[in-house]
């Protein structure tokens, strides 16, 4: 048994993550933020970013059962390779071809490789990590991720204000290359696995397997995944849909500025994450997951001064400034939480099976978000002199979520062994 947690396959795992995220994250900012942009329809980008993680949707659970069945590694260098063609294909082509369907096409393939990719990921760590080091390993992936999410906004903001959309482009593509060169030397303990039948068929035991466990065998598990998926339907969709468009066009700036404040408030964010899988690492242990619902309202407090920032008569960047700061309160404690129920789960299913489980809770889990962000989409189209409003009513929504999740959370173990 592993006794270090930085041995050499995990943190070239690590490495593959910040260089492929890196190149991810500059990419699931700047295009939406394109088609903002060219459109300046609020609708029109909710509707897009909605169809965007149906993909993701699909294929969490698809990358669940391959990642049980085929090597881990294997999978990471393909979708790192086949990320990067498809980006060389819409730099090629994206003056060409016509603006929208091709943006939807091409973040519908970027969301569902990010969907196969996470699972095979989270279920590589159990067996890199020692059991005792599990929470820490979650930790610094989640941070590997902020880190990636706050350098890609940023520098993506950038370029994209100064140069445009065209060098983040061929900046991708040379991110997604080398990660997936960096991922062929990767070492993860595979036994192949021999099935009969077809592959549908074997897709619908597995998530058969997967279900009975979530459904019967831990049925906890279940409750606390729907009530993040109404989480996500009303919280997470506001600020994916909301931030853009209130920073580029609701406080003031000129577009260019916005662009850039923008990418420097998404880096906020991504650095509030970091802040938490920091605090991870350092308190995790002393977290108790059955109190889960008071990050749940600490989240919520949040939302209510955004509302006020945009309400009162305060200067634009006062205004930024407050939604900015709370932004990173908000995802310091839904990356705490992030991290807590990921390694309750991990610790709880078995190795067989963690993959597939995680991967269906993901999808789960994310099922709210494009209901949430289509919603959104039309919402700040409707009340565009008041988008106050829309927070406001949010802030409401989630606090009745925060007595409901009280109750669920009370029923998860704080004492769980690593299956």
């Amino acid at each position: 048994m592993k006794t270090k947690l930085f041995q050499r396959d995990f943190l070239m795992v690590v490495i593959g993550q910040i260089i492929s995220l890196f190149g991810n994250n500059v990419l699931r900012f700047s295009l939406p933020l394109y088609l903002l942009n060219k459109t300046h329809s609020a609708m029109l980008y909710g509707t897009v970013m909605a169809l965007s993680f149906l993909p993701m949707l699909l294929l969490s659970p698809v990358g669940g059962i391959v990642a049980d069945r085929v090597n881990k590694r294997n999978v990471m260098v393909c979708l790192d390779f086949f990320t990067a063609v498809l980006m060389l294909f819409y730099a090629l082509s994206f003056e060409t071809l016509p603006l929208v369907p091709l943006l939807i096409a091409v973040l519908m393939m970027l969301y569902g490789i990010q969907g196969a990719y996470q699972p095979t990921v989270q279920s590589s760590l159990p067996v890199l990590t020692p059991p005792d080091k599990l929470m820490v390993g979650n930790a610094v992936i989640n941070m590997v991720n902020s880190l990636a999410g706050v350098i890609g906004p940023v520098l993506g903001g950038l370029i994209f204000g100064f140069y445009g959309i065209k060098p983040i482009l061929y900046l991708s593509i040379v991110c997604f290359f080398l990660s997936a060169v960096m991922e062929i030397f990767i070492h993860i303990p595979f036994e192949k696995r021999n099935f009969e039948g077809s592959v549908l068929s074997l897709a619908a035991s597995d998530l058969r397997e997967s279900w009975q466990f979530i459904r019967h065998d831990h049925p906890e598990i279940g409750r606390v995944g729907l009530l993040l998926t109404a989480v996500n339907l009303v919280f997470s969709a506001l600020v994916i849909v909301g931030l853009p468009i209130v920073v580029t066009s609701h406080l003031g700036f000129d577009q260019a500025i916005g662009n850039r404040l923008y990418g420097y408030a998404e880096g906020a964010l991504a650095a509030g994450g970091l802040l938490g899988g920091l605090l991870s690492g350092v308190i995790g242990n002393k977290l108790k997951v059955s109190r889960g619902a008071r990050l749940i309202f600490w989240c919520t407090a949040t939302l209510l001064p955004m509302g006020l920032a945009l309400r009162l008569p305060i200067g634009s960047m006062t205004a930024y400034l407050l939604i900015v700061g709370f932004c990173v309160v908000m995802m310091t404690i839904s990356t705490l939480l992030s991290v807590e129920m990921i390694t309750y789960v991990q610790k709880i299913t078995p190795v067989t099976l963690t993959a597939k489980v995680m991967a269906l809770l993901l999808c789960l889990v994310m099922c709210g978000n494009p209901i949430g962000q289509a919603i959104y989409g039309v919402l700040f189209e409707w009340l565009s002199a008041s988008v106050d409003w829309i927070y406001f009513g949010a802030f409401t929504i989630c606090l009745g979520l925060c007595m409901v999740s009280h109750v669920v959370f009370r029923q998860l173990s704080d004492n769980v062994i690593a299956s």
